[in-house]
């Protein structure tokens, strides 16, 4: 099995989880989008694969914790 890798990533005012080379969808928060990535890798685990997921800190976005408009 190979290794499936999630990444929140900043997109325009919001968040979406790069894999394989796409952000399809958009998230409000980087919660959001990290709930999204590990439901994904939940599944890729299931079938065998590593799993490598990675978010940003406060630095990221528009540099809050959960990357959303306070």
């Amino acid at each position: 099995m190979g290794v499936a890798e999630y990444k929140v990533v900043s997109k325009g005012n919001g968040w979406s989880v790069l894999h394989d080379g796409a952000a399809a969808n958009d998230y409000a928060s980087k919660e959001a989008a990290f709930e999204s990535a590990v439901a994904a890798a939940s599944l890729a685990l299931r079938e065998g694969h590593e799993i490598h997921v990675s978010v940003p800190g406060r630095d990221a976005g528009n540099r809050t914790t959960l990357g959303v408009k306070e």
